[in-house]
């Protein structure tokens, strides 16, 4: 049989003619369909036919075959050794790879081996080292649909972290996915895929997990009676279903039984209500860049993530990080972290200590997880006793901790003096990384062992010694005792020399230039050292389960140990950049619009910029809404960001880059920063921008932080600003939410001016003029926030730095001048109404009999429908309105 008898479905359909390894690897292909199968031939995992080109293709390893009295099979293998980097290829190209392992030791066998899939490997249940960053989790959700209720699971099988919620709309599951952003998803039969991202693999699944009575008595194996954890049907279908996905990942083909083994290390399910945390939907989390910053240029900036995680450990970064994406609504939780920071950033000593001493740490909620599956070896295991080694310095170090967070944190620290000891008695301190080829068992540790060994060792003593004593029993001095894998151990002897052996020696192997040979006594040796040497192999291998076993059995206090030291660590971490950076203490008011901050800065310009200049906020029931005008590159969409991400990090629970800051409690942060095209989706910039309005307005709340920035501008002046001002009004009489609106519609000033909690704000520029010889006006931007509205938006002398060519900026200028922009005598959007230093000369003049210049009703009318109200500052429309009001006077 060749390849061209089609893909390995087909084949599996005639497996009667394949060579039995042949219909193993077909039969394996048919069962997981869904997957690429690396099969283990030797020392590689191997693929045929079609999925062998596309490995070959994609790794970029050379496509080779195989022959049999079948047929011809392309095929092309990676190295065991070095599997999991292919396999990351693999899945970046968006493959699911099923591993199928030799389950049946070759020697044991006179046919062909059994191989089994062990795991399946996919984009959301990655537990290997070599795929996983180190410092964000990796999440696979589980998302059904329940009639009106959407029930969301979460898991991160590599750390065990599992949480679940619902909810009535599939938007508000858009959120929590957004705050997760997991790399796969398992979805119900009746729930939909749009809510995920386009990089998010979504794997069907059996939908017989997703059975209401299947579902409950797979979470009751985990957690007890799942109707006493979680709220709602859907929520206890999705979690089983979930825990059926992780299972099946994890131990593909079960045991003999067929039944797949228990993830033991699962020892927590967290039930939350998308309340208790600041909402930051998937659009908040990009335009504030939390954690990606868009690349500029092809070069990506810092991230917030990246200028607070000052973290020691692998544990605390994703804490952090989790802190980051999931802010506290509760003032008395926020609060405890606040103490905590507070005299972590008083006691220099103390935080210091305990930054150094955290670096120790290794990352023991995935290590644990390896443990519990069976898979972590002995040097593992000695990292997790180097860990537990740093804990009672660490409790020393909160020994006299004053606030209560802290005295908790000292209080919960356990050490697992049990553990630690087996582990330090059992491991030797600097084991190999194979666990089955001894070395690893401590001496002392077991009895039985230290004699096996010992008989290994008198044994190679002896034939240590036997080389000397031959030498001088036969006279020949180049005798040489040796030893080989394949042959033994053996005397050699060179040629010239042969004459010279005992009648003793049995020849063993014949070289080139020399004989080997071996004496009786040598072979009953030689058996000796390799019956100790084997049973010494496989007792240390058993009595290393054994311990790992004992190891695993505590996995549930290993991960409150992991999880109490992260969360100290991403304390520490926030009091050391407090301390650095200068950041203050935020308090917390219980009225719903204030934010109230004294030079404040952006968290991350701060530390790119040599120069950076503060500004004050002041929001409050007053003025809970500031239209914010001023220059382009001013800076006010940095002053925006600027301000959430103060209330982000006060949430969180660290101190905010200002001089002091007192902020109201938000239940959710909106942006609408900046827009793009969703081509693909038949979206425009101005129906995404609509998209995303219209989320804004029909969920913020008067607890709300909402930031709007140029809304309408994707669309006629006109349009633009008839929505600009409508949102405007809807946010001050509807919502109530604190809002900061920056616009370049100058006419919304006067809507403001108009509103009794909106006021105007606008960032400084300075315009010096010209020399007298020659050149243009120069304009300096202050980046400092004031009071009142803006006079000018410079977007020509923008233009000019921009490097745009001198004719069109000067051409620009002149329409600017005229008004001719519009083709109507209209004041200028971006210079007021100012004409060369003069007063504008709008109005229709027509000459009387006595040759003045009379103004009729008729002209009035015809001016003002000529007038563009959408490029008219309020001021320059009073001003106008008076010059007519006093014609029609005269």
């Amino acid at each position: 049989m060749d390849a061209a008898l089609g893909p390995p479905e087909k084949m599996a359909d005639r497996a009667e003619e394949l060579t039995p390894m042949m219909a193993q690897y077909f039969e394996l292909c048919q069962r997981y369909d869904d997957s690429l199968l690396l099969f283990q031939v030797g020392d590689f995992y191997e693929a045929f036919c079609d999925a062998a080109e596309r490995v070959s293709r994609l790794c970029e390893i050379t496509l080779t075959k195989r022959e049999d009295s079948t047929g011809t099979y392309p095929m092309a293998g990676v190295p065991i050794d070095n599997a999991e980097s292919y396999i990351e290829t693999l899945l970046d190209a968006g493959y699911r790879v099923a591993v199928a392992d030799q389950v049946q030791d070759p020697s044991e066998t006179t046919g062909v081996v059994d191989r089994a899939v062990t795991r399946v490997v996919t984009p959301g249940t990655l537990t290997e080292d070599e795929l996983l960053r180190t410092d964000d989790n990796n999440f696979v959700a589980c998302l059904v649909r329940d009639g009106d209720t959407y029930g969301l699971a979460v898991l991160d099988v590599s750390t065990g972290d599992f949480y679940a919620t619902s909810a009535d709309r599939e938007a508000a599951i858009a959120d929590e996915l957004g705050r997760f952003d997991p790399a796969e998803a398992v979805v119900g039969p009746d729930a939909g895929t749009d809510v995920f991202h386009e990089e998010c693999m979504v794997t069907p699944y059996d939908e017989t997990a997703f059975a209401p009575d299947a579902a409950r008595e797979t979470v009751a194996a985990y957690f007890g009676d799942p109707e006493t954890l979680l709220a709602a049907d859907a929520e206890i279908r999705a979690c089983g279903a979930l825990l059926d996905y992780a299972e099946y990942t994890r131990g593909a083909e079960g045991d003999e039984d067929g039944e797949r083994g228990r993830l033991a290390y699962l020892t927590h399910l967290t039930r939350y209500d998308p309340r208790e945390y600041m909402l930051l939907d998937a659009v908040a989390l990009e335009s504030l860049e939390l954690f990606d910053r868009r690349a500029v240029h092809g070069r990506a900036g810092a991230t917030l993530a990246d200028v607070v995680d000052e973290t020691a450990c692998a544990l605390g970064s994703r804490t952090l990080k989790d802190w980051l994406r999931r802010p506290l609504v509760e003032r008395d939780r926020i609060e405890a972290r606040h103490d905590a920071v507070a005299e972590l950033v008083g006691d220099v000593r103390t935080r210091e200590r305990l930054h150094e001493k955290l670096r120790d740490v290794y990352d023991i909620e995935r290590l644990v997880s390896r443990v519990s599956r069976g898979r972590a070896n002995a040097r593992d295991l000695r990292s997790l006793k180097a860990t537990l080694d740093v804990v009672p310095d660490v409790r020393a170090a909160l020994a006299d901790a004053d606030c209560a967070y802290l005295r908790t944190v000292h209080g919960t620290l356990d050490d697992l003096p049990d553990v630690r000891d087996l582990v330090g008695r059992a491991i030797r301190e600097e084991p190999p990384i194979e666990i089955t080829e001894g070395g690893v068992i401590r001496e002392g540790y077991d009895e039985r062992l230290d004699d096996l060994r010992e008989t290994e060792r008198s044994g190679k003593a002896w034939v240590d010694s036997l080389e000397q004593q031959e030498r001088e029993r036969t006279g020949i001095d180049s005798l040489k005792v040796g030893h080989n894998s394949v042959h033994g151990y053996y005397i050699e002897v060179t040629d010239p020399n042969l004459d010279a052996v005992p009648d003793d020696y049995t020849r063993r192997q014949t070289l080139k230039n020399s004989e080997r040979f071996y004496t009786p006594e040598l072979k009953e040796r030689e058996e000796e050292i390799l019956r100790a040497e084997n049973r010494a192999d496989d007792l240390e291998y058993r009595l290393f389960t054994e311990v790992r076993e004992t190891v695993a059995a505590e996995a549930e206090r290993v991960q409150s140990l992991a999880d109490t030291l992260a969360r100290l660590d991403a304390l520490v971490a926030f009091a050391t950049v407090a301390a650095e950076h200068d950041y203050a203490r935020p308090e917390f008011t219980a009225d719903p619009k204030t934010t109230h901050v004294d030079g404040g800065r952006h968290p991350v310009v701060e530390r790119t910029q040599a120069s950076f200049v503060p500004n004050d906020t002041r929001l409050d029931a007053d003025a809970f809404l500031a239209v914010v005008t001023g220059p382009n590159m001013s800076g006010k969409s940095t002053y925006m960001r600027q301000v959430a991400l103060i209330q982000v990090l006060a949430q969180a629970g660290s101190f905010v880059p200002a001089e002091a800051a007192r902020l109201s409690l938000a239940d959710r942060v909106f942006t609408r920063v900046g827009a793009s095209d969703d081509i693909a989706g038949g979206k425009s910039t101005f129906m995404v921008e609509m998209t995303e309005l219209a989320d804004i307005l029909e969920h913020a709340t008067d607890r709300s932080l909402v930031l709007l920035d140029e809304v309408g501008r994707g669309t006629s002046t006109t349009d633009g600003l008839a929505i600009a001002r409508a949102v405007t009004e809807y946010l001050h009489d509807e919502v109530g939410a604190r809002t900061l609106f920056a616009t370049h519609h100058h006419e919304l000033t006067a809507t403001a001016e108009a509103l009794p909690g909106a006021s105007n704000w606008h960032f400084a520029a300075s315009e010096q003029p010209p020399p007298a010889d020659a050149g243009d006006a120069t304009v300096t931007f202050d980046h400092e926030i004031r009071r009142g509205p803006a006079d000018a938006s410079y977007g020509v002398e923008v233009a000019r730095e921009a490097g745009v060519p001198d004719a069109v900026v000067d051409r620009s200028r002149e329409l600017l001048d005229a008004g001719a922009d519009t083709g109507k005598p209209t004041a200028s959007p971006e210079r007021g109404r100012r004409t060369n230093g003069h007063e504008p000369a709008d109005a229709h003049e027509v000459a009387d009999e006595a040759g003045t210049a009379t103004q009729t009703p008729r002209d009035i009318e015809s001016t003002l429908r000529e007038q563009s109200l959408a490029e008219t500052t309020p001021l320059e429309a009073l001003q106008l309105l008076s010059e007519l009001k006093d014609r029609l006077d005269d």
